[in-house]
């Protein structure tokens, strides 16, 4: 039988085609169980995946690399985090974060502050304009894909109560 390979590459006539996709991407319906929950997730991934160029030009849009953007995504405005537990949350070593860190600072985005009560710790600010800065991405971030707008509400107001359901910190 044909493979998927060999459709892609062009080495299977157009007439087997049909078949070869028909057998491999199953139909509407057709999955159950854990086959259509690995599915459905796969198509989510796909999503976000098809996403990347924009995030990385949302990035670009602002003179921030990728991991400066999410550093930034992560800080909360008014909320001072230690090097540490920025180290700690981003699974990294130390000095990733103070790199990071450097980042933000040159674009005048955060600040290194002494600890309110410890002296030998430093906490990240953001600054003003990293907040404003902040706010201007997540509103780009969180546009909806084009594919949304053509979603009927009813099917938005679905897909909407799924992902709620889904949503770390609401699942019973």
């Amino acid at each position: 039988m044909a493979s998927i390979i060999g459709v892609v590459e062009g080495f299977i006539p157009e007439a087997y085609v049909d078949l070869v996709v028909s057998v491999h991407e199953p139909s509407e319906g057709t999955l159950s169980g854990p086959d259509l929950a690995n599915d459905t997730w796969r198509r989510m991934t796909d999503l976000f995946h098809s996403r990347k160029e924009q995030v990385m030009a949302i990035a670009a849009a602002h003179r921030l690399n990728p991991g400066a953007m999410n550093a930034l995504l992560f800080i909360e405005p008014g909320q001072p985090c230690s090097m540490r537990t920025l180290a700690d949350a981003w699974k990294c070593d130390a000095s990733n974060v103070t790199w990071l860190v450097d980042r933000l600072e040159e674009h005048g985005l955060a600040e290194r502050r002494p600890h309110a009560s410890d002296r030998r710790v430093r906490t990240v600010a953001l600054t003003r304009k990293g907040t404003r800065v902040r706010a201007q991405i997540e509103s780009k971030l969180n546009e909806a894909p084009a594919a949304f707008r053509d979603l009927t509400p009813q099917e938005l107001a679905t897909l909407n109560t799924i992902l709620r359901k889904l949503s770390p910190g609401t699942r019973t």
